[in-house]
């Protein structure tokens, strides 16, 4: 299993809400939403199940202030808004999921990897989505067919995103160890 010392945890930890509230908040159009991927290397990183309360937390405190502070737009909050805890839940249980499966950087990781990142999309996708198309009131003729055409039409681009930032991450953690292994070695 995969552990970071308490000292890393609160590094990563800083990082990964830093990212959040940069792409979250819209302060820059150029910059997607991290929230995703961020949710799920939480999960594999930080050790304390109290840290999921903490990034829930300050996901809603971001969608707060950038609908009340810079006129983001709120049609995404609705009745449905409360499933995003299990949704973002499901992310984080990948992550822990991962961390359980590490095994340093090999093949066999990066296919648990990519299982963890899929499966904890798919599983957030059905949740949110489902939620919002169900729950929202946006859509006047809710159906399952219609369901399935709009996860076709959206979800690509989500799972695009989330292991962009997910790859990003990666690199970055191999690049460490490596940093990391060889000033042990010396």
């Amino acid at each position: 299993m995969f552990t970071l010392s308490t000292k890393n945890q609160w590094l990563v930890g800083g990082v990964l809400l830093a990212a959040m509230l940069v792409t979250r908040a819209h302060v820059s159009d150029h910059l997607l939403d991290a929230s995703w991927a961020v949710f799920l290397l939480a999960g594999f990183y930080l050790r304390k199940v109290l840290a999921f309360g903490v990034f829930m937390a300050t996901a809603v405190a971001i969608d707060y202030m950038a609908i009340n502070q810079f006129g983001v737009s709120s049609f995404c909050v609705s009745q449905a808004y409360v499933a995003l805890v299990p949704a973002y839940g499901a992310l984080f249980m990948a992550g822990r999921w991962f961390a359980g499966q590490y095994q340093g950087e090999t093949l066999a990781s990066l296919g648990k990897l990519m299982l963890a990142v899929v499966i904890g999309f798919a599983v957030s996708e059905l949740i949110s989505s489902g939620s919002f198309y169900a729950l929202s009131g946006t859509v006047t003729d809710v159906s399952l067919a219609g369901f399935m055409e709009s996860l076709l039409k959206y979800s690509p681009h989500g799972l695009y995103i989330m292991s962009l930032y997910v790859t990003i991450a990666a690199l970055l953690h191999v690049a460490l160890r490596q940093v990391t292994q060889s000033d042990l070695a010396v």
